[in-house]
């Protein structure tokens, strides 16, 4: 048994001077050495031990990161979505002014510019021709019937004077010479010759009124004349003919032609009634026609002070600036500039709503700031902040459920988060 408890008894020894000697010399060779082989000798009592004890320790986590951007002042611009369908400003209908005759001649197609008075196509005037013909032998012959009847005339006063100077004759020899008979036939004959003098007379009214009617009868045949040449009332771009060579013209039926007055051209849209009073003339709109890569500048014209009252919408009028691409009946959009101002913004993503009340994140000092703010315009990616932000100010970029007020956290800029 002595034999067994020697060797455990020289280890107990050994074991507690080095405790001992490590807890007087505790940075000491023999006391590290003794540390390395396991034994518990004063580490917590040597500086150099507690200096890698803390380097072999793990580093405590980083905030979490979140991404950033800068509040920066830029300029926002309020839109309004409209569609509708291209119609002409003004259309003319161009219709026969006249009845029965043939389309010999068209002269204007669809899509041509014509001018005020311009000749679009002519009708068959034969007929009429052959009128103004006999227009003009009876115009003919009422000048010979005047001049018939002046010729009566100077032969009626012809006559009236030499009955005249006969009766005054008579008159002198009456009682004598001669007797009365013959006195009273010399009166006679001249009452008759100014019977005859006024009936002359009114043959000269009835030549020259004759004449005045055929005169009124060919300014009739020369206005149907000429409105066998149909022409642009307006000067304008031709969006339709109807008129077809060979067929009979007729103004009650299918206009021939229609003209859009200037070629000019509205963007007829439709807009939910609560909007219609969010629009003024002039303002400026960009417009998107079908098939046209490039869009298109226009401004509003007109808006509709009647409500469609099973749509609930109202007409709002655009004008193109060009209408080289535009065509009637075409479906377009367009975006309406309503309002144009400078603003402090920051990303729409970054805004919490929460009924009327909205709000977002701020970083300041590496911790979370929590601002109650009012939105703006809302333009793209960036929302107008009228109060509660200052320009320059950090927002995070994206509002997140865990985030919290006072929340120490690790702003990465929008750009370098990008990259990442």
């Amino acid at each position: 048994m002595t034999r067994f408890l020697a060797p455990v008894l020289v280890v107990v020894a050994v074991a507690g001077g080095a405790w001992g000697y490590a807890a007087v010399a505790p940075c000491s060779a023999p006391a590290q050495k003794a540390r390395a082989l396991g034994a518990p000798v004063g580490a917590a009592s040597c500086p150099a031990a507690i200096a890698v004890a803390a380097a072999e320790a793990p580093p405590p986590p980083p905030p979490p990161a979140v991404t950033v951007a800068p509040a920066e002042r830029r300029e926002f611009v309020d839109r309004l979505f409209v569609s509708g369908t291209l119609a002409p400003r003004e259309e003319s209908q161009v219709a026969a002014r006249i009845d029965g005759l043939t389309i010999v001649e068209l002269d204007a197609e669809d899509g041509d510019w014509v001018k005020a008075g311009q000749v679009l196509a002519r009708l068959d005037r034969t007929q009429l021709d052959a009128l103004l013909a006999e227009n003009d032998a009876a115009i003919r012959r009422a000048d010979a019937a005047v001049e018939q009847a002046k010729s009566n005339i100077a032969q009626a006063e012809a006559q009236v004077k030499w009955t005249s100077d006969d009766f005054d004759r008579a008159q002198k020899l009456a009682g004598g010479v001669m007797s009365v008979s013959t006195v009273e036939q010399r009166e006679t004959a001249l009452k008759t010759a100014r019977a005859q003098r006024a009936a002359a007379d009114n043959m000269l009214s009835v030549a020259e009124a004759d004449r005045k009617a055929r005169d009124a009868e060919r300014r009739e045949l020369e206005v149907r004349i000429g409105r066998t040449e149909v022409t642009a009332p307006v000067a304008g771009l031709v969006s339709r003919r109807s008129a077809r060579r060979g067929a009979t013209a007729s103004g009650a039926g299918e206009p021939l032609f229609r003209i859009i007055v200037d070629g000019a051209v509205d963007l007829e849209a439709d807009a939910p009634e609560q909007s219609l009073t969010r629009f003024a003339n002039g303002m400026p709109a960009t417009l998107r026609l079908p098939g046209v890569a490039a869009p298109v500048r226009g401004q509003v014209r007109l808006i509709s002070q009647e409500v469609d009252k099973a749509s609930r919408t109202g007409k709002v009028r655009i004008a193109l600036a060009d209408v080289s691409n535009a065509h009637i009946g075409a479906f377009a959009s367009a975006e309406v500039e309503l309002v144009r101002r400078s603003g402090v913004g920051a990303p729409a993503a970054a805004l919490l709503r929460e009924g009327d009340v909205a709000r977002l994140y701020v970083v300041r000092g590496g911790k979370i700031e929590e601002r109650n703010v009012t939105p703006g315009i809302v333009d793209g990616d960036e929302v107008e902040i009228k109060d509660g932000l200052a320009e320059g100010e950090m927002v995070v970029a994206r509002a997140a459920a865990f985030l919290r007020p006072g929340d120490r956290v690790r702003p990465t800029p929008v750009t370098t988060a990008a990259k990442d």
